[in-house]
């Protein structure tokens, strides 16, 4: 029996078809953790659904009415680059309770994974890059609004930068609360001093590939823009570097990690070059860095477009396997 939970639903499949997105991925890793003895049964919780109160906390009221009502323009649904459903809708709150009940149980274990979310190119006011609602924002506030946590840090890396995080963090001092005019809006890492506690309550690092998507990338509090290529130890270097700076400048009270599997060398989607053994030390380096400084650490699975699915089946399997040989 493993020391955390694995937080799934087999209604996290995404009902979009034949699409780039591997929507079976989800089941995939389960059956294989299973399979292969990593975790069993018992080790899964299934999550209830957020409340429309909870995804409130982050989205629109006219966002989450359209999407409620199926009322997306085609604009806005060509943004957000899936096909609109009421079963998808359902799939996407489904995700955010599942993050809000991986960052519970996180504060129990000292870690949880949620096996699904990381949809972080979503906004407050709409949707991006197949990302509709975004999961691991509304599990941070929905924490900040129950008192269980003041500050957060999310670490991305997923191929992507964190867009829809940045966006949504950088603008805010406190929960509902926006800064003042005269205040430093979102800002870059160069200048952000030990005084970062005070403008922001969550503090976002992204590594990312510089010429990828999304075109326009919003500031986070750390971004890390890698070349096309970088490899294993070059990537290992900058995250030790981005992790290091950041909890010098903020001790949060939760890690939230998207550990997406497209940095892959065979990724569709992405240009960077780690292998699955560097994207396993990439894992264990982040959760070593928090187990270290007794931080608990949820994590959420964001993109992974390999063309052998079996590739990103066993790289966001090997998240847990990570999990385990640390927190063990």
């Amino acid at each position: 029996m493993l020391p955390f939970k694995l937080i799934y639903s087999d209604e996290y499949f995404l009902p979009i078809g034949e699409h780039v997105f591997p929507a079976e991925k989800y089941r995939l890793v389960h059956d294989h953790l299973l399979e292969t003895g990593v975790a069993g049964a018992e080790d899964f919780v299934v999550p209830k659904p957020a409340t429309d109160e909870d995804i409130l906390l982050v989205h629109t009221p006219e966002y989450v009415q359209k999407l409620k009502t199926g009322m997306l323009s085609r604009q806005e649904e060509l943004l957000l680059e899936l096909p609109y459903s009421e079963e998808l809708v359902r799939a996407f709150w489904l995700a955010a309770g599942g993050s809000i009940l991986a960052a519970e149980c996180a504060q129990e274990d000292g870690v949880a994974l949620n096996i699904g979310g990381g949809f972080h190119h979503a906004f407050a006011d709409h949707g991006e890059g197949f990302c509709m609602i975004h999961d691991v924002a509304v599990a941070i506030r929905r924490m900040q609004r129950e008192g269980k946590i003041g500050t957060a840090m999310t670490v991305d890396c997923d191929v992507h930068q964190g867009n829809g995080t940045a966006a949504i963090f950088g603008t805010v001092k406190n929960v509902g609360e926006p800064l003042p005019s005269s205040a430093p809006g979102m800002l870059h890492s160069a200048d952000l001093g030990n005084d970062i506690a005070r403008l922001n309550d969550v503090f976002t690092i992204s590594l990312h590939q510089e010429n990828n998507y999304p075109a326009i990338k919003p500031p986070s509090s750390i971004d890390v823009n890698l070349p096309d290529g970088t490899g294993d130890d070059d990537y290992l270097a900058w995250l030790d570097n981005a992790l290091s700076s950041g909890l010098r400048q903020m001790q949060p009270d939760l890690i939230c990690y998207v550990a997406g599997a497209d940095p892959y060398k065979d990724d569709q989607l992405g240009g960077l070059a780690l292998s699955i053994e560097g994207l396993k030390k990439r894992d264990e380096l982040v959760f070593r860095m928090a187990q270290a400084r007794k931080i608990p650490i949820m994590t959420a699975y964001a993109g992974g477009y390999a063309r052998r699915i079996e590739d990103t089946v066993t790289i966001h399997s090997n998240t847990v396997v990570a999990a385990k040989k640390v927190f063990s």
